[in-house]
């Protein structure tokens, strides 16, 4: 099966048993030379979106997931790739947990097709540091997740 590599909110297993209830978690890893950043915030939802960019410096947490054809698909939509929201890539992905090896491996995953740039919502960034925490992301990755600057997204009051 193809795999699938998550470094946004679609590394929360909640989640992905929703979106793609057929395609098991394969373990974690890191795509070297990417740097995990946001953009899209026009695009109309509570903020920008997760997205990589190429960064020779940098590293990104990934949660893997073996990935069949049918829930591709559903994900697709999920991801807006009709839209051209986001387009599919290939990485190398250096694995750190996996039910069978640890060798790197070859797989996609989306990026957002629109300019980097823009706050995400505190909503957004705390599901993404909760997933990564359960996968096991070190402590510092999740620190950073959790205290990057966002939006403050919500009712409000009215005065």
């Amino acid at each position: 099966m193809p795999i699938y590599a998550a470094y946004g909110s679609n590394m929360h297993p909640e989640q992905m048993r929703e979106r793609a209830p057929h395609s098991p978690m394969a373990g974690t890893g890191w795509l070297h030379g990417w740097r995990l950043t946001f953009g899209g915030e026009d695009i109309g939802w509570e903020g920008a979106l997760a997205t990589i960019v190429e960064d020779p410096s940098a590293k990104v947490f990934v949660v893997l997931y073996d990935m069949t054809k049918e829930d591709e698909d559903t994900l697709d939509r999920w991801e807006g790739s009709d839209f051209g929201v986001h387009k599919k890539i290939r990485c190398r992905v250096h694995r750190e947990t996996s039910d069978t090896t640890t060798d790197p491996v070859l797989a996609w995953l989306y990026v957002l097709d629109a300019w980097e740039g823009g706050m995400p919502s505190a909503r957004y960034l705390g599901v993404m540091a909760d997933a990564a925490e359960i996968a096991g992301a070190p402590a510092d990755y999740v620190h950073d997740l959790r205290t990057r600057p966002a939006r403050n997204i919500g009712p409000g009051t009215i005065s």
